[in-house]
């Protein structure tokens, strides 16, 4: 899968999508959000369902060159969703955080974890082309696990009836990024006695474990070399 990062431009700098706590945090190109996607497999799509705001984590995938402004930000699920069915109605933001390290300091108050996190906002549509449809939902699969969406069958068409997708413009998104060390009170320093630093975190992946009905059937490379990324 090609990197998204190596698209560039700048954000929207719109009120509402310009960080405002520490900001000094906040990345004003387009090639640290793609770098937040890439490195997510998860999302947290946050919309108002009567009347009350709710967030649920779902799977996405991107295409930087999609149809909507400075490209297209793809989630899915139940048509039965109530979530989904109310997001076109209104604004919505999605959510995508990708843990880099627990801060450990000296005191409680500058604890702190280092991260990347970017929110998209906007008002989605839900896809009625069929061919961009299609396009997305082999996405949302590769975005999982690249190459794995050729060999599969294509979907029935009781699956894509309990389908719904839906489709928001990257142009209104900020990023925000925190890495480094420990940023201690110079006296907590002084003082000694505790011990201060940074955890890195990563997520890891292991040896594909093959489903027990699968006869005779090796395992792809394409799934080998997600395992080996994921190590």
């Amino acid at each position: 899968m090609t990197s998204l990062a190596t698209t560039t431009g700048a954000l929207s700098p719109t009120d509402r999508s310009t960080p405002r706590r520490s900001s000094e945090r906040a990345r004003s190109d387009r090639a640290a959000l793609y770098d937040v996607l890439d490195a997510a497999l998860v999302c947290h799509l946050a919309v108002v369902v009567d009347g009350v705001p709710v967030a649920f984590p779902t799977v996405f995938a991107v295409d930087v060159e999609g149809p909507d402004e400075s490209g297209t930000l793809y989630v899915h699920g139940s048509v039965a969703s109530r979530s989904l069915r109310a997001a076109p109605e209104a604004e919505v933001s999605v959510t995508v955080t990708v843990l880099d390290g627990l801060v450990l300091a000296r005191s409680g108050f500058h604890h702190s974890m280092n991260y990347r996190s970017a929110v998209v906002i906007g008002r989605p549509r839900v896809l009625t082309d069929e061919a961009e449809r299609s396009r997305a939902l082999d996405l949302l699969v590769d975005h999982v696990a690249p190459g794995r969406a050729a060999g599969l069958r294509r979907p029935t068409r009781k699956e894509l009836v309990a389908t719904t997708v839906l489709a928001l413009p990257l142009y209104e998104a900020s990023v925000k990024v925190r890495d480094g060390g420990v940023d201690d009170e110079p006296e907590d320093v002084r003082a000694g006695g505790v011990w201060a630093g940074v955890v890195p975190v990563r997520m890891t992946g292991s040896d594909p474990v093959t489903a027990a009905d699968v006869v005779d059937v090796p395992v792809p490379e394409h799934v080998l070399r997600r395992a080996a990324e994921l190590r």
